[in-house]
């Protein structure tokens, strides 16, 4: 490892300014995310080591290989901005990272990251649902390794996630003291686990008013490859849905907008996530808000204490959100 490597030798190398190396390392807004992995590699060919934190050295040097799959991340999507709180909490624990965005062929072919082939990362963290026969395959080079933001029963993994079930229920507890008994929810429920916990948590609040689920009122939000698909409303409508997520919950209220419907007036709508879809809708989302910072850090939290063979004090973490009310009911 080469000694006296500062930001300023990776904004050289780069051509940019000191400040925009010092974002793209810590993870910060202001610079591009095309950029922020140019100057992560930069910084990780050239040999760069962060500050120590509190001084600690038994844990530094290590680099965490992230796993998203490519149908779940964007520039504007939740898990681009959970992993920019994943980029700083790493920052934070002086530990590099490396993204890497499986494509749809590399997952279902099981065509390993060079990252892992290579030996380049020390741990692993899955970053959203996955194909069980990819996360199998890398499992078995036997890295300490940790699921975020899903859960898989079949595999002994632990995991962090948004308590989707407490979600799912306050938005659907919401809606019924409106008054609106005929609730939908939007989400293909076997896609992923986070989405069947909100359907959950959705049909516990209407089972406790007496209320059977309308399975007529559930509606198909994906392919079966996972990538999100047009809405088809029902004829007989609903007086309101609970969306999966915020872009769902954005394109089903163009949806009924194009049809004539009025939000919230003729049918209400909830997202979940309050990221940027919910503000930008109109009128804007009432939602749950998902702590993505906190699931980051949680999750960095069991990982490091992996590293460190240090019990970790609970298999699966869920981190709390919080309840959001806005127009849209």
């Amino acid at each position: 490892m080469e000694k006296g490597v500062r930001m300023a030798d990776i904004a050289q190398r780069l051509g940019i300014s000191i400040v925009s190396v010092s974002k793209g390392l810590s993870g910060k807004d202001g610079v591009s995310e095309e950029m922020r992995a140019k100057i992560i590699e930069t910084a990780k060919e050239l040999g760069y080591v962060p500050p120590a934190p509190r001084g600690k050295q038994e844990d530094l040097n290590k680099t965490i290989g992230i796993l998203v799959c490519d149908k779940f991340f964007n520039e504007n999507s939740f898990y681009a901005n959970l992993y920019r709180y994943l980029l700083k909490s790493c920052t934070e624990c002086g530990y590099t990272c490396i993204l890497e965005i499986v494509s749809p062929v590399a997952e279902y072919s099981c065509t390993m990251p060079l990252m892992l082939t290579r030996r380049k990362v020390d741990a692993l963290i899955f970053m959203g649902e996955i194909e069980r026969r990819y996360m199998g395959a890398a499992i078995e080079y036997g890295l300490p390794f940790i699921l975020l933001d899903f859960y898989d029963e079949l595999i002994s993994a632990d995991s962090v996630c948004s308590d989707n079930v407490a979600g799912g229920f306050m938005l659907t507890e919401h809606l019924l003291k409106t008054g609106r008994t005929k609730i939908g929810y939007v989400g293909s429920i076997a896609a992923t686990s986070s989405i069947m916990d909100r359907y959950l948590g959705y049909c516990k609040a209407l089972l406790k008013h007496g209320i059977e689920p309308n399975p007529v009122w559930r509606l198909e939000d994906r392919t079966d490859n996972g990538a999100l698909c047009s809405l088809e409303l029902p004829e007989d409508m609903p007086e309101a849905f609970v969306c999966n997520c915020d872009e769902v919950a954005f394109n089903l209220t163009e949806k009924l907008r194009r049809e004539g419907y009025r939000i919230p007036q003729d049918v209400a709508v909830t997202g979940y996530d309050d990221y940027r879809w919910a503000t930008i809708n109109n009128p804007p989302l009432t939602t749950y808000r998902v702590d993505s910072e906190a699931m980051a850090k949680a999750a960095l939290d069991q990982l490091r204490r992996k590293l460190l063979h240090k019990p970790v004090p609970a298999p699966t973490v869920m981190v709390p959100g919080a309840f959001v009310r806005r127009e849209s009911t």
